[in-house]
């Protein structure tokens, strides 16, 4: 903290220190405010809905609303009130500009949050060509069109080199967010030309901002000389090095213990807000953009298992609903198309557009070839990597800031942003409609496919409360097993009774529950061989209510608790037991309850031998509970190389009338085969080894039964809807059958 306070005193006391009462803001002051707030959201999403409706990014919409309100036409229509509704007034734009860079800083959080750098590693070094053709060609010729332009379009004759790299800056950029955009229109995102689109689109913004920083650098510090220039580049490479390293650890710490001390969407949304904005401040700070800090705090965040789906889904409403729209408004508002229209204003403006298109084309279509990508392929990068969007206008915003771009220069580039983003969908979808897709793409794309609708591919956390016993033991080998399908933070909970007990036996009492606690959450721990990019922690809680404490936990984000049959005593009005029977009936996500039956070990807790599991039966009657039974099982096959049967039984009358014969059973089974057959696939995918079984019988359960003795199946996993029967959990008297009766562990997986 002392190091921190030292650091930001001489930063802050490089500002004026005014004497007086500071008054607050006027009534007319904020009643303009909060008018012209107003009129830029009405029109913008107005204008931006329409682009939306007619297949343009409503980016384009949303910057022509500046436009059609700024002196362009409401300006020159009705003067009067133009200048009425925005005058030129120091506190009236310093107002405006503060929701604009919010609405900048909030925009590159959630650009950072859609960041897969996992997909620019996969696609690491054909982005990386692309990438790098598609800045150093249009780098270098907008160095030499800045270098070569008139002195009115410079803001500052006498620093034409600064305004020279700014240019190409500029013209390097490239729009990730109207990239991806057009690529999900097209339902092309998830095919290889659409994937390294967009990874060297990402390539391309992160250079860039590390690029804009140096320039921006340069342009603060008014000179161009070695030392200034190692020291944005050095200050840039030092914060980006840092930040994916420790910063990586330090943001992933910061929302677990938010996550696991507070809980909840609000404390979740504050501290990225608080952690996006200072990371902000620090980079601004140190001299290079302050975009750069909220974009890579938001690609760490994007990164973390902590963070949580909702946070972004509520950032992406509030900033494509709110602060997006107001920046990229207020932006439009300083374009003069007065001033464009002007001969020589416009012969300019179509010279930087041409050598805009140009250079980004010719260089994303060579680094496309030299990557080994085909003619109508790097076609289609030059075409999407050309849009500028949301990109381009925070640069031109950033340039007009730093006093290095007049109004002239600047309505040139906002011209340009909006101009090459209406030629990327259109360019696009000619392009990629002659590019082919390939038996190795359309394997993938099935995976993926599959995976998207998977319900063990989305299990990232689980729970395991435990008091030790051979049921909770079993539920641990198994999730062991299952911590090998996906990356899974797994949390094993031991709750205590906080009943208080006599004096005279506190001493005694705390030593009997420290001692149960390490043998309960010893028995979980030692079953656990996690690889390495799978976690394991252990939490002790207390309460009156040992369920209640559970539901608590649970309601922290998990995805699936897992429990053992017998935690506690059973009696005749539940299921398993009171506290299962209610976890599974209040469970805010999908539970799976294990029972081992194995004989429970003196003193309960001791530990049981890992349980060979060699044949996994599951009972499929086609349904989604039975479906996510199969990846469940078909999971824990891929691990240990267990053979999976999926069982269909075709359940016959007990008595056979005369109509019931072969023509009637033919439709039956041809339905079952359907369903075995299409869950198999699903099994093969997960990497099981499969088979199917089609049954006929009066009484499913005892066929089921029956093909576990005589198979010698190791474990039952069924999947069945909870239903609640005077407060006891009911899964259907053919699965209390196969629990009671089977001579092998079973599983049930629940669903909310």
């Amino acid at each position: 903290m002392h190091i921190l306070i030292a650091w930001l005193t001489p930063v802050l006391a490089s500002q004026p220190v005014q004497n007086g009462i500071i008054k607050p803001l006027g009534h007319h002051e904020l009643l303009l405010f909060l008018l012209q707030l107003a009129l830029l959201l009405l029109v913008s999403r107005g204008l931006g809905e329409l682009m939306r409706r007619v297949d343009l990014p409503p980016v384009i919409g949303e910057l022509l609303a500046g436009v059609l309100l700024g002196p362009s036409l409401f300006g020159l229509l009705l003067p009067g009130v133009y200048a009425q509704v925005f005058p030129k007034s120091q506190t009236q734009s310093d107002l405006l500009s503060v929701v604009s860079w919010l609405g900048v800083l909030f925009l590159l959080v959630v650009t950072g949050l859609e960041t897969d750098l996992n997909l620019i590693i996969r696609k690491g070094k054909t982005a990386l060509v692309i990438s790098l053709g598609g800045i150093i060609v249009p780098f270098s010729t907008g160095f030499g069109l800045g270098w070569l332009l008139p002195e009115d379009f410079l803001a500052n004759p006498t620093e034409r080199l600064v305004f020279s790299l700014f240019i190409a800056t500029a013209m390097s950029i490239s729009a990730v967010p109207v990239i991806a955009k057009v690529l999900m229109d097209l339902n092309l995102i998830r095919r290889d030309i659409g994937q390294i689109t967009l990874a060297a689109g990402m390539t391309d913004d992160t250079i860039g901002w590390i690029l804009l920083s140096v320039v921006s650098g340069l342009a603060s510090s008014g000179k161009f000389d070695i030392a200034t220039v190692f020291k944005a580049v050095s200050g840039a490479v030092l914060f980006l090095a840092i930040a994916f390293t420790i910063g990586r650890t330090v943001v992933d710490q910061i929302l677990r213990w938010v996550d696991e001390h507070i809980g909840g969407v609000t404390a979740n949304l504050s501290v990225v807000l608080v952690l996006a904005l200072a990371a902000a401040a620090l980079t601004h700070a140190l001299g290079i953009e302050a975009a750069l800090g909220a974009f890579v705090f938001g690609i760490l965040a994007g990164q973390s298992r902590r963070f949580s789906s909702d946070v972004g889904h509520t950032l992406e409403i509030i900033t494509a609903g709110f602060l997006a729209p107001i920046f990229f408004a207020a932006a439009g508002l300083k374009v003069n198309l007065q001033q464009i229209l002007v001969p020589e204003t416009l012969t300019i403006g179509l010279i930087v557009l041409a050598v805009a298109c140009v250079g980004k084309f010719i260089g994303a279509y060579a680094g496309s070839r030299i990557g080994g990508l085909s003619h109508w392929e790097g076609l289609a990068m030059g075409a999407g990597m050309n849009a500028r969007g949301a990109m381009e206008i925070i640069v031109a915003t950033i340039g007009l800031s730093l006093g290095v771009l007049n109004q002239p220069m600047y309505s040139i580039i906002v011209m340009v942003a909006i101009v090459t983003s209406l030629m990327a969908p259109p360019l696009l979808r000619w392009a990629l409609a002659h590019v082919a897709i390939g038996k190795e793409e359309a394997e993938r794309l099935k995976k993926e496919e599959q995976a998207s609708q998977s319900f063990i591919k989305g299990v990232r956390r689980i729970l395991i409360p435990t008091s030790g016993g051979p049921n909770v033991q079993l539920a641990a080998q198994l999730v062991n097993h299952l911590a090998h399908q996906n990356a899974i933070e797994i949390t094993a909970l031991f709750v205590s009774s906080d009943k208080k007990p006599p004096k005279q036996a506190a001493a005694t009492t705390t030593q009997v529950v420290d001692a149960a606690t390490d043998v309960a959450l010893h028995s979980v721990t030692s079953i656990m061989d996690l690889p390495t990019e799978s976690s394991l922690q252990t939490k002790v809680e207390s309460g009156r209510s040992k369920a209640e404490v559970i539901l608590k936990e649970a309601a922290k984000g998990y995805d699936l608790i897992v429990l053992g049959a017998s935690e506690g005593q059973r009696s005749g009005r539940t299921l398993f037991n009171l506290l299962v029977d209610r976890v599974v009936q209040e469970a805010p996500c999908t539970t799976l309850v294990v029972k081992s039956h194995l004989p429970i070990a003196k003193g309960k807790a001791c530990a049981i031998d890992v349980q060979p599991i060699r044949h996994i039966l599951v009972p499929t009657i086609g349904s989604e509970d039975s479906k996510k039974a199969v990846e469940v099982a078909s999971a824990i096959a891929a691990q240990t190389g267990a053979l999976v049967t999926l069982i269909h039984v075709i359940n016959l009358p007990q008595v056979e009338y005369v109509l019931y014969d072969q023509r009637t059973m033919t439709p039956v089974k041809e339905i079952a085969r359907q369903i075995v057959e299409y869950q198999a696939e699903i099994a093969r995918s997960l990497g099981a080894n499969v088979q199917s079984r089609i049954l006929q019988g009066n009484s499913p359960d005892r066929e089921i039964l029956q093909f576990a003795d005589r198979e010698h199946v190791n474990l039952i996993v069924i999947g069945s809807s909870v239903r609640t029967v005077t407060g006891r959990v009911f899964f259907g008297h053919r699965v209390e059958s196969i629990l009671s009766q089977a001579n092998c562990p079973v599983a049930v997986l629940s669903t909310i």
